[in-house]
């Protein structure tokens, strides 16, 4: 594709999102309506980019994307990975860097096809204990719309990539229907009875599927991180990851990372009544036992 439709593509508000936001209830990571600028979910729409990227890299996403845009669209047609590649080039000197590092809950799963669209790349398997990432993922707006709207297709008869049309809409209850209205009441979403041991269903899922792709790529192009280690032992374990990654650990970003740190998290789902915490155990065993064996194997 051309540069001006590469940038149509990573520009495109997303739907979904722009609907949670409405709605009054932004995922963490959704760090522009925090600092609103002129693009708006009420009116334009928030451009896909300047959702969680740009504010990452500076207080200014919105003249950093008026930057972009005129030389980004003007880019000569070449296949989407290269337009990729060279949007992180752009970036990377625009900011004065050497090394782009992507990190996204869920891209586990996109492994297979991160690796044939960047074949240098190099990936870094940071996971958790299974019952504690299960029960985070349960008090994450963006987990449970994923599963609400797998339940609104297995109702509604639609199929895993078939968009929901207005008359698949009418066929579900209000609860599930609420949920696709362009406004919708936060409690249709975060108090919706969905048992916790779903969500660790959906965390073996992806650690499963995840470690197979991951065991695929080269010895030298891959390593893991255990939240728990990282804990532990801060310094120890960033030092090993910048080593990885191929950057220098300035004891100023050493202590910088190591004050984000959350102890607390630690052990959360332990909190649970026992027979939920029983059921989450056991939906998680399938990831947890993947994960046992492909570290043992490491």
């Amino acid at each position: 594709m051309g540069g001006a439709e590469f940038w149509q593509l990573i520009t495109r508000p997303n739907e979904n999102f722009d609907r949670m936001i409405r709605s009054g209830i932004p995922a963490p990571e959704f760090l522009y309506p925090r600092r609103p600028g002129r693009f708006s979910a009420e009116t334009t729409g928030i451009p896909a980019l300047c959702m969680t990227v740009l504010p990452h890299l500076t207080d200014d996403p919105d003249g950093l994307f008026d930057e972009l845009a005129p030389r980004v669209s003007a880019w000569p047609g070449r296949p989407v990975a290269r337009h990729y590649g060279a949007l992180f080039e752009l970036l990377a000197d625009r900011f004065g860097r050497g090394v782009v590092v992507e990190r996204s809950g869920g891209a586990l799963a996109w492994v297979p096809w991160l690796r044939e669209a960047f074949p240098g790349a190099r990936f870094v398997h940071l996971f958790r204990d299974g019952p504690d990432c299960a029960l985070s993922m349960s008090r994450h707006p963006g987990f449970r719309m994923i599963l609400r709207t797998m339940d609104a297709r297995a109702a509604s008869g639609a199929g895993p990539l078939t968009r929901l049309t207005e008359e698949h809409l009418r066929s579900l209850p209000p609860d599930l229907a609420g949920l696709f209205a362009e406004r919708f009441d936060p409690a249709l979403l975060l108090e919706a009875p969905v048992p916790v041991a779903r969500f660790g269903a959906m965390w073996s899922r992806l650690i499963t599927r995840g470690l197979t792709a991951l065991s695929r790529v080269p010895e030298g192009s891959r390593t893991s991180l255990s939240y728990g280690e990282l804990l532990d032992a801060p310094r120890r374990e960033l030092t090993r990851l910048a080593g990885f990654i191929g950057v220098e650990p300035t004891p100023d970003w050493l202590a910088a990372a190591e004050a984000t740190l959350d102890h607390g998290r630690r052990g959360a789902s332990l909190g649970l009544p026992p027979e939920e915490l029983s059921a989450l155990r056991e939906s998680c065993a399938p990831g947890t036992e993947a994960l046992r064996a492909a570290l043992a194997g490491a």
